[in-house]
């Protein structure tokens, strides 16, 4: 099939944005996979594991995707943990038990260990993450350097490197999923302006304008669809959201399936220069006249 990698960017978007509000921080590392300190949370949430089985249910629901979550008390470990039981997997490692889970894996399940790292390990007689955790520090030193006291760290379940929010506002976005899927554009219509009402206020609330509008459309089944456009210059004006909308939406009415939800999104983002440009705006002047 060929791929459809805007489908994969606004998903992405979407699902990093539905963990947001799981995590006290989140650091996003790939287009499908992130780091999310949830130490406060999870006291509010009946603990790691209910926390875990929510975030899975809310990708499921929302988006029709699964995931797999690791949970351990550092970055390393959980990486492990979370490709431990893939795909849809949830793996918890204890906090006085992560050494020891670690112990019988493979040298090559620590994230940047490669071929040729692990066939320098390998000659040193360390096969497993047990071996590397009880191998001696100094003589790893004098083998790899710097990077020995990194991999020692992992192996004895003492790194501690923090989740660093690494989060920056790159697109404004919302969505409605309807109770019922629905053949009624009217319906549809009008959640789309609902929608336009709620970006543009954030928009306006964040001191942004815009370049890009974004829709998405799902139809009964998850037959999901992304179209965007980009306007010839940046702007915050709410009618040129709207006009994009009803332009991009003209593909998809004749289509045979029931809409389950839209989406809108604006992209392409950039601070204004202040509070107040100064200059008066199109929505400011109907206002002003109304």
């Amino acid at each position: 099939m060929r791929p459809n990698l805007e489908l994969y960017g606004q998903v992405s978007a979407d699902v990093m944005e539905h963990l947001r509000k799981f995590a006290d921080k989140l650091e996003q590392v790939s287009i499908d996979e992130a780091f999310l300190d949830v130490t406060k949370k999870s006291q509010t949430s009946g603990g790691p594991i209910e926390l875990a089985k929510r975030i899975k249910e809310d990708l499921k629901e929302k988006e029709g995707i699964t995931c797999s979550i690791g949970i351990a008390p550092n970055k390393s470990a959980a990486k492990i943990a979370s490709d431990y039981q893939k795909p849809d997997g949830l793996t918890y490692i204890e906090p006085d038990h992560v050494k020891e889970f670690l112990a019988p894996l493979p040298v090559s399940r620590i994230s940047g260990i490669g071929k040729k790292t692990e066939a320098s390990l390998n000659e040193l007689g360390i096969k497993t993450i047990g071996d590397l955790a009880s191998y001696s520090p100094r003589a790893l030193y004098k083998q790899f350097g710097k990077s020995a006291v990194w991999l020692w760290a992992i192996a004895n379940g003492e790194e501690r490197v923090e989740v660093q929010e690494n989060y920056e506002m790159k697109s404004i976005g919302g969505e409605h999923t309807f109770d019922t899927d629905t053949h009624d554009w009217a319906a549809v219509d009008h959640q789309l302006n609902q929608l336009i009402d709620y970006v543009h206020e954030h928009l306006t609330e964040a001191n942004m304008e815009f370049r890009t509008v974004g829709l998405k459309i799902r139809f009964t089944g998850f037959e999901t669809y992304t179209r965007e456009k980009s306007l010839r210059f940046r702007t915050l004006e709410k009618q040129a959201i709207t006009a994009t909308i009803q332009e991009l939406t003209q593909e998809f009415r004749p289509h045979p399936k029931k809409v389950r939800l839209v989406g809108v999104r604006l992209s392409g983002l950039r601070e204004t220069a202040g509070k107040s440009t100064g200059k008066p705006t199109l929505d400011s002047f109907v206002t002003s006249k109304n």
